[in-house]
C-alpha cells in the first residue's frame, strides 16, 4: 500500500447527474479512461467525451431491466484487487481484469421515491443493489481505490488529482471510504425503516438510525461538550428544514429550544388566528392567542417577562413589522415563523445577533412520527406525542359545569401542557398563559411556582391582582392529592383540566366541589421528560 496512488481508470455510474459532465471532462483531460453505464454513459457521450460501456468490459449486456449490469468479476475484481499482492495481480492477468482506481457512484433515489408517496412496487424498484455492492468493494480497498458517493466531494477529488499529479493520497481515500460506508448504511437504514412501516412492525428486531451532517456546533449544552447537528431527511417543517435569514450560527441549545418553540406554536392552526410561544430552556414561559400577531406576542411576553429575556420565539403566522418592532425591544436569541414581511426583515436587520428562521409552513401536530433518546447502552424509541382532545372528549366530574370561556381556556391550556416538562402546571386566562410551573418533582410545587411567578408578574406590571385570578389550570397528569388543586384555587383558578385516574380522584373532586371549581377529565396524560 502506497500513500499516493495514480488514477488511470474510473467507473462513473450515477443517478444524480449533477456535475457529472464537468467531472468526466476533468478526468478525461488527465488521460483517465472512463467506464460508465446506462444514462451516465449517455450523458457523458452527449457532452463529447469518450466513454467505454461496462457491458463491453464484462462481456455481458445490461439485463433484467437494468437489475444486472455491474455485478460481475470484471468490475468487482477491478475494484477489490490488491495492487501489491502478486496473486491478485496474476488473477487479474489470467482473467483479463483491468484495475478500477476511481469509483463515482450515487444511488437510486430510494428516499426521494418514498417521500414522493410512490406505491410499494415502485419503491422496491428504486432499491439499488449494484451501487452499494460496488461502493462497499471500493471502500474496502481504499488503500488503492478512491470512492466518491456525494456530489459535494467532486471538487475535493479534482483538487487531490491536481495536487498529486493524477493521484490521491491515503488520508483522502480513507475519508472517502468512511463517507461511503456511512452512505450505504444510511441507505439500508432507509430501506429497512420503510419496510418495517409497510409491514406495520412498530418494534422490528433490528433498527438503525441515520443522519446527514448539517452543522458542526461550537459546543453542546456546555462549552466542554462537543456536538454536531444531523438531519434525518424528513420534510417536516421545523428548525431542521428552516431557512436562516440572519444572525450567527445556531448553538446546540438554540436548536433544541427552537424545536420546542416551533412544535408548540404549531399546535395552533394559522387559520384559527395568530399565536405566539416563547421558550426558555425547553419550557414555555409564555403562550398566547390574540386578534393580531403583535398582541399575541405581547400577551405571551406578559406571562413572564423575566424569563422571556434571551428566549426563543415561535409564531404560527408570518412575522410582520409591528410584531418585529416589539420583539426587537428586548434581547431574543431566535425567532422562527412561517415567513416574514419586508418591514420585519428590515427591523431585524439592525439586530445582527438575532437569528431569524423561516419555514414554508407550520408543522402538523397530528402527524405520525417517532422520537429517539439515547440511554447508556441503548435507545428509547417511542411515537411522538400527537395526542389531542376536543370538547366532546371531556368528562365533567364536578357539580359546577365550566362556562364556555373556561372550556376554551382549558383546551388551550391542555395544548400547552403537552409541551411543558413534567410535573407541569399551566394557568391560562383569556387565551394566554398567566403562570407556568415546570419540571418539579412535586406537582404541588409546580402549582406554587406558577402562582408565585404570576404574582411577581402582576406586581411588575402594576396590576391590582395576580394574573391567575379568574384563570383555569391544567395539569399534565392527575392530582395525586388535593393539595395542588387547593393551591390553584387559592391562586384564583376557577376551573381545572387534568387526566384523572388517581386512586384519590374522589377526594380531589370533592375538594373541587367544596372550592366551587369546575373540573373536567381528559383521560389522556402528557408526561414530558
Amino acid at each position: 500500500m502506497t500513500d499516493i496512488t495514480p488514477i488511470r481508470r474510473a467507473l462513473l455510474s450515477v443517478s444524480d447527474k449533477t456535475g457529472l459532465i464537468d467531472l468526466g471532462r476533468a478526468l478525461s483531460q488527465r488521460g483517465i479512461e472512463l467506464l460508465s453505464t446506462g444514462g451516465s454513459a449517455k450523458t457523458l457521450r452527449q457532452a463529447g467525451l469518450e466513454v467505454r460501456d461496462v457491458a463491453e468490459v464484462t462481456g455481458f449486456p445490461e439485463m433484467m431491466d437494468g437489475r444486472v449490469k455491474t455485478l460481475h468479476p470484471a468490475v468487482h475484481g477491478g475494484l477489490l484487487a490488491l495492487r501489491d499482492n502478486e496473486a491478485h495481480l496474476a488473477a487479474m492477468d489470467t482473467h483479463g481484469i483491468g484495475a478500477i482506481d476511481l469509483l463515482v457512484v450515487n444511488l437510486y433515489p430510494f428516499e426521494a421515491t418514498v417521500a414522493a408517496g410512490a406505491d410499494y412496487n415502485t419503491c422496491v424498484e428504486n432499491i439499488d443493489i449494484g451501487g452499494p455492492a460496488m461502493i462497499r468493494a471500493a471502500a474496502k480497498n481504499h488503500g488503492f481505490v478512491s470512492v466518491v458517493v456525494d456530489v459535494e466531494d467532486y471538487a475535493a477529488l479534482l483538487e487531490q488529482i491536481e495536487t498529486h499529479d493524477g493521484g490521491t493520497d491515503l488520508a483522502f481515500r480513507r475519508k472517502l471510504a468512511m463517507t461511503a460506508y456511512a452512505r450505504t448504511a444510511a441507505y439500508d437504514s432507509a430501506v429497512s425503516t420503510w419496510m418495517a412501516a409497510e409491514q406495520e412492525d412498530a418494534a422490528p428486531r433490528r433498527r438503525s438510525v441515520a443522519g446527514t451532517l448539517a452543522q458542526v456546533l461550537r459546543y453542546g449544552e456546555n462549552p466542554h461538550q462537543s456536538a454536531s447537528f444531523y438531519l434525518d431527511g424528513s420534510a417536516r417543517p421545523g428548525v431542521a428544514t428552516a431557512e436562516q435569514l440572519q444572525g450567527k450560527a445556531l448553538s446546540y441549545n438554540n436548536i433544541n429550544d427552537t424545536d420546542a418553540a416551533f412544535e408548540l406554536a404549531s399546535e395552533f392552526a394559522p387559520q384559527d388566528g395568530p399565536a405566539c410561544a416563547i421558550i426558555k430552556h425547553a419550557n414555555p414561559c409564555g403562550v398566547a392567542r390574540a386578534a393580531t400577531l403583535r398582541e399575541a406576542y405581547m400577551r405571551a411576553y406578559d406571562c413572564d417577562r423575566t424569563s422571556a429575556f434571551g428566549g426563543i420565539i415561535a409564531l404560527n403566522q408570518p412575522l410582520d413589522g409591528a410584531t418585529a418592532e416589539e420583539i426587537a425591544q428586548i434581547f431574543t436569541e431566535v425567532v422562527i415563523a412561517s415567513g416574514a414581511d419586508e418591514d420585519a426583515r428590515r427591523i431585524f436587520a439592525a439586530k445582527k445577533n438575532l437569528r431569524l428562521l423561516i419555514t414554508e409552513s407550520m408543522a402538523n401536530p397530528a402527524e405520525a412520527a417517532q422520537t429517539i433518546r439515547q440511554v447508556s447502552g441503548g435507545y428509547l424509541i417511542q411515537d411522538k406525542d400527537n395526542g389531542h382532545i376536543t370538547a366532546a372528549d371531556l368528562k365533567v366530574v364536578t357539580r359546577r359545569q365550566p362556562t364556555e370561556a373556561e372550556l376554551s381556556d382549558m383546551l388551550f391550556a391542555w395544548k400547552v401542557a403537552k409541551h411543558v416538562k413534567s410535573n407541569a402546571i399551566i394557568y391560562v386566562k383569556d387565551g394566554a398563559t398567566v403562570g407556568v410551573g415546570a419540571g418539579q418533582m412535586s406537582r404541588v410545587d409546580s402549582c406554587r411556582i406558577a402562582a408565585r411567578k404570576s404574582r411577581d408578574m402582576a406586581e411588575a406590571l402594576g396590576l391590582p391582582a395576580p394574573l391567575t385570578q379568574g384563570s383555569v389550570v391544567a395539569s399534565d397528569a392527575f392530582f395525586p392529592f388535593a393539595d395542588g388543586l387547593l393551591v390553584a384555587a387559592e391562586a384564583g383558578a376557577t376551573a381545572v383540566i387534568h387526566p384523572g385516574g388517581s386512586m384519590r380522584d374522589d377526594d380531589v373532586i370533592a375538594a373541587a366541589d367544596e372550592a366551587g371549581l369546575a373540573m373536567v377529565l381528559t383521560g389522556m396524560r402528557h408526561f414530558r421528560h
